[in-house]
């Protein structure tokens, strides 16, 4: 009876180990509606070797196009703010995400302010600030273990990971229609427990590395 019960506990283990190897990706359940259509992303990998669903009109050449006019990057849907993740840290996550695009979109191309006939324009939203349970490790697949893991995800001490959703596209005013568009899911630093608030600190790494590929982009990868 007793193998029966901790073969039981393992199996458990293994199935919420499994579980909890979160994809790299956004998951279509994860698409906001920001973006007009999703089905011509592909996945692919950013500059710094991030992963990413992106899609590139064939027939874009940076080279028609002088300046972008950038769109402050918003929040879509507007989030509700929780205990763990207030409404300051929603501001200054914003904030710093705008920070930092804007500088990196500028390195690119001029910035303008109104559109001209060879502009582009950007728009972008964090479409998600999220946090998780992490899911159990391979080596806490052992009945002992289980039990303490488990422990600790009832009482809310198990680490907590944090996730930033982000999609953007650059349009064609002439045809009001997108060149360029990607859709992103960046990890955060964990969170000791559900108790721990989320910071802009949390995820600054996170956006820090989409400026840094926004600057190293070679439209050529396709």
């Amino acid at each position: 009876m007793r193998s029966k019960t901790l073969f039981k506990v393992a199996a458990v283990a293994a199935t919420l180990a499994l579980t909890g190897c979160a994809s790299k990706i956004a998951q279509p359940e994860k698409y906001s509606g920001f973006l007009k259509n999703y089905s011509d992303l592909k996945e692919t990998t950013s500059a710094s070797g991030k992963p990413e669903l992106r899609w590139i009109d064939p027939h874009y050449n940076p080279a028609n196009y002088d300046n972008v006019v950038y769109k402050p990057i918003i929040y879509y849907p507007v989030p509700k703010p929780t205990t763990q993740v207030g409404e300051k840290a929603l501001t200054q996550i914003l904030n710093y995400t705008n920070q930092q695009m804007k500088k990196a979109i500028s390195e690119k191309k001029p910035l303008a302010t109104t559109v001209g006939p060879r502009s582009l324009i950007f728009r972008g939203a964090i479409t998600g600030v999220d946090t998780s349970k992490e899911g159990l490790q391979f080596y806490e697949v052992i009945p002992v273990a289980m039990i303490v893991a488990g422990t600790q995800m009832a009482t809310g001490h198990r680490t907590m990971d944090t996730n930033l959703y982000f999609e953007g596209e650059l349009i064609d005013p002439k045809t009001n229609k997108p060149v360029i568009k990607v859709v992103r899911k960046g990890e955060g630093q964990d969170l000791s427990n559900e108790n721990t608030p989320l910071t802009a600190d949390t995820l600054k790494a996170v956006i820090d590395e989409m400026a840094i590929d926004a600057v190293k982009f070679d439209p050529t990868q396709k």
